[in-house]
């Protein structure tokens, strides 16, 4: 399984144009194998394929690279680590946060962070509205809740000129009508993400 999964994971880099080194890939391929292990006891995602597991997780999160611009990300409702362990092992220079209200999840986040090596993540377990941060220049998150809502939440952990990235599946034109003062609409992205069916799309918003 191991020489397929690692294959797998190059084929992908290579689909998304991503020059990711060896070693980046093989942290990529234990973290699935980390997430195959840890699924079976606190179920952190209902995929349980490994095939699924790299198409709907490890590349989806990799697709939004090319948008990243800045020097800290905060992960708002990260689940298993998604996309924020992906976008830690492909920037190692990036401070990444990855912030979850499950106690099981921010468990694995730890065990995750330990055995491969992350030294630039740091896990929050807490509410994002609660919790005492200092500010981000990229908050991601995979569509936990409107837009309108997630703006609220998250938008004070937004440092000037910072941006959202919400990950979403269809896209709606009545959630982005709903953008509020602070935030304004950047892009909304058509994601490709290989082996992955369905709609993909990533809405960038610029905090004014």
């Amino acid at each position: 399984m191991e020489n397929s999964l690692l294959q797998q994971i190059k084929q992908g880099c290579n689909d998304l144009d991503l020059s990711l080194t060896d070693q980046q890939q093989i942290k990529l391929q234990r973290y699935v194998e980390l997430l195959l292990k840890w699924n079976k006891v606190y179920n952190l995602t209902s995929v349980r394929n490994v095939n699924e597991m790299v198409s709907r997780h490890i590349l989806d999160s990799l697709a939004i690279i090319p948008h990243l611009k800045g020097e800290s990300l905060l992960d708002v409702g990260t689940g298993a680590g998604l996309p924020g362990i992906p976008i830690a092992i492909a920037f190692p220079d990036m401070a990444v946060t990855l912030l979850d209200t499950n106690s099981k999840k921010t468990r694995f986040l730890q065990q995750a962070k330990a055995e491969l090596g992350l030294n630039n993540v740091t896990v929050v377990h807490a509410r994002v509205e609660a919790a005492e941060l200092p500010k981000f220049d990229i908050i991601t998150t995979r569509a936990f809740a409107s837009v309108e809502d997630i703006i609220a939440l998250t938008g004070h952990h937004c440092a000037d000129e910072g941006c959202l990235l919400l990950m979403k599946g269809v896209q709606s034109d009545e959630e982005i009508a709903t953008i509020g003062a602070g935030f304004k609409l950047d892009e909304i992205v058509t994601l490709s993400v290989p082996e992955c069916d369905g709609q993909r799309h990533l809405i960038r918003l610029i905090k004014e």
